[in-house]
């Protein structure tokens, strides 16, 4: 019940916690949109890092913003004003769980399957449940009644921050796939080598993402071709990126935010996997499918007995030898980005 006096309109406050990190948050999305639209009188605030602003700031589910900058007993001071009903943890660390004890609400928090990924990437005995990570997080709504609406993820660009039309190549405004070669871990990255072969095999304008520190790699990439490759990397903000991504045919992408910023866009992806791989309940995620039909995704990876090793990725292969991503066969990636080019 809410704590709100009786002369005031039916409310429920709902504190949803996630720090990071882009995907993360992305995945997570159709928890706002469902409690909103199926509680009636929710009202939702979120907590999350302040270098992640962009990713939520105009989603018009969430009422409210409190933001972490390194300072947790000021957040939490400012936390405990809102008197909240109830948290949804959706990231279970030690940040969240100190703003549990220090709120001292009912608390949801989603399953992380610590364990199960422990067991998965590290004696290679696959135990997880095969539920996605989207779903599990929705899963925390089940006592207020919440299901899943199967309408998939949702990213939400003001209209200040996206791209103009003079922004990509002439060449490219008719179409292009856009390649996402950045990540926040190397081993979840293709070499610039195989960057360049995937490149050369794909007859059609592309458009290289990533950050400033894929710049110099996305250059090395486009120089193949400085036509009908554009490298994008480290010229657009984030919302920017989005917004390529949002206009692409299809999308090729490392296990990283932009991939599932393409799935709420409903754009056709090609997950590549290195060290991670969609046994650990991440892969591209569209909602609930018609019957009947096909998935919009392709997953290409090599299913290597040492996939996963790890469940966010590693600065270089615990191995030494990297084959997840030096013996991937780009003929596979190529070919499945044409077949969904063709399929629409």
């Amino acid at each position: 019940m809410s704590n709100r006096s009786a002369d005031q309109p039916f409310v429920m406050k709902f504190l949803i916690i996630r720090f990071s990190s882009i995907g993360d948050i992305v995945l997570m999305t159709p928890v706002f949109r469902c409690l909103k639209k199926q509680v009636p009188g929710a009202e939702i605030h979120f907590v999350t890092k302040a270098s992640f602003r962009p990713v939520t700031a105009a989603n018009p589910y969430i009422d409210k913003f409190h933001y972490y900058d390194e300072d947790l007993d000021l957040l939490i001071d400012a936390l405990r004003a809102e008197q909240y009903d109830y948290i949804i943890d959706l990231h279970k660390n030690f940040r969240s769980l100190r703003i549990r004890r220090a709120l001292g609400k009912k608390t949801y928090a989603v399953r992380k399957l610590t364990f199960q990924k422990f067991i998965l990437t590290r004696l290679k005995i696959n135990i997880m449940p095969r539920v996605h990570i989207t779903q599990r997080s929705l899963d925390t709504l089940r006592h207020f009644g919440v299901k899943n609406d199967g309408r998939g993820l949702d990213y939400f660009i003001p209209g200040e921050e996206r791209i103009r039309t003079e922004d990509l190549p002439t060449s490219h405004l008719s179409g292009y796939i856009a390649i996402v070669i950045g990540a926040n871990h190397a081993t979840k990255k293709m070499p610039v080598y195989k960057l360049r072969e995937l490149c050369a095999r794909l007859d059609y304008p592309l458009v290289l993402l990533g950050g400033s520190a894929e710049a110099a790699e996305g250059a090395a990439i486009a120089s193949l071709d400085p036509i009908r490759i554009y490298n994008a990397c480290g010229k657009f903000q984030l919302n920017e990126s989005a917004d390529i991504v949002r206009r692409a045919r299809v999308v090729i992408s490392h296990d990283t935010g932009l991939q599932y910023i393409a799935c709420a866009f409903n754009r056709p992806v090609v997950a590549v996997w290195g060290s991670t791989s969609p046994a650990l309940d991440v892969e591209p995620y569209y909602g609930v499918p018609a019957p009947g039909t096909p998935p919009p995704y392709r997953n290409v990876y090599m299913h290597l007995w040492c996939q996963p090793c790890s469940k966010y990725g590693n600065k270089k292969c615990p191995l030494g030898h990297f084959n997840c991503m030096n013996q991937l066969p780009v003929e596979k990636i190529a070919e499945a980005a044409m077949e969904l080019l063709k399929s629409q």
